[in-house]
């Protein structure tokens, strides 16, 4: 007999899917954790079949659930299509994005896909580059709503998130204890370049560049063939490269903030909904107090209402 599979059931298992835990999963859903344990036990007991391995407080799709990823997605993205279709305003048109090429991989595609689901018929245009051409371009209306990495936030931002700055190399390298140590690093607009050569003068280190490019792509490989150590937010550390820890003698480097950035006129009506779906991405992953752990004295401004 044909059962009908209850699209809040889907939509439990791929939020926990996508945020990597049934905490942030609830957060994102605005649940307790408890209705969205529920949710996905009785998923599982319809299925007849366990979707996840559990492990302590994280949770890891099985090769079952695997399997129903996909299928899950478009059945959502269908129903969400046709409900939008029927009960909301119909956007249309394009909306550009600004986001720093260090945490685009990061951040961007959980973000885009669920505004994509919303908005089926809006396109997003994304341009990466430093933090300072971002804002500039945002001035210049080049882009509707960009994120910039930052020391500071300032009284125009939103910071979402403070993250740390940590410095990463190959994990058979012991490239920290040359001299001078050999560095990539971003180009001379770079936020990150001044703050971490401060750092390194001050502990009286000397240092070569390896490479200067804004590209996490070009100093990721770099690092990775063991010729260079770089400055990385923590979040953005990609598989394969080892956080050097305490005991190492390089100089503690400072947090940077996340920071959301709208024109001064407030921005579009499509603008101002991306901007929702970005709030709303990293509450879930980081929960809604992320903006303040560890950060400096910072100014916030609320989000605008729709």
């Amino acid at each position: 007999m044909i059962r009908d599979i209850d699209i809040s059931l889907l939509r439990a298992f791929l939020a926990v899917v996508e945020t990597g835990s049934v905490t942030s999963a609830a957060r994102l859903l605005n649940r307790t954790q408890a209705a969205v344990s529920q949710q996905l036990k009785r998923l599982e007991e319809m299925l007849n079949a366990e979707l996840f391995q559990r492990e302590h407080k994280s949770v890891t799709l099985n090769a079952v659930g695997e399997r129903l990823v996909a299928k899950a997605r478009e059945i959502v993205s269908l129903n969400d299509e046709t409900w939008g279709l029927m009960t909301t305003p119909q956007y249309n048109g394009t909306v550009h994005l600004g986001i720093p090429c260090d945490i685009v991989s990061t951040y961007a595609p959980p973000i885009l896909r669920r505004f994509a689901q919303a908005w089926p018929h809006v396109q997003v245009t994304l341009r990466s580059d430093n933090s300072n051409d971002l804002i500039k371009d945002l001035n210049t209306g080049k882009v509707d709503l960009t994120l910039t990495t930052e020391p500071t936030c300032p009284e125009n931002a939103e910071c979402l998130r403070w993250d740390n700055l940590v410095w990463v190399t190959a994990h058979d390298s012991n490239l920290e204890q040359r001299t001078p140590l050999p560095l990539a690093i971003g180009s001379k607009s770079c936020r990150f370049r001044p703050v971490v050569l401060d750092a390194l003068r001050k502990a009286g280190y000397d240092w070569r560049f390896v490479m200067e490019v804004s590209s996490e792509d070009a100093t990721n490989a770099a690092v990775q063939a063991g010729l260079a150590i770089k400055p990385i937010l923590r979040d953005s550390v990609p598989a394969g490269l080892k956080v050097l820890d305490e005991t190492s003698s390089l100089p503690q480097l400072p947090s940077f903030g996340i920071n959301l950035y709208l024109p001064k006129s407030g921005g579009t009506q499509l603008a101002i909904e991306l901007a929702n779906h970005i709030r709303a991405d990293f509450a879930a992953r980081f929960g809604p107090s992320s903006s303040h752990s560890g950060a400096p004295t910072q100014h916030r401004v609320a989000a605008p209402a729709i």
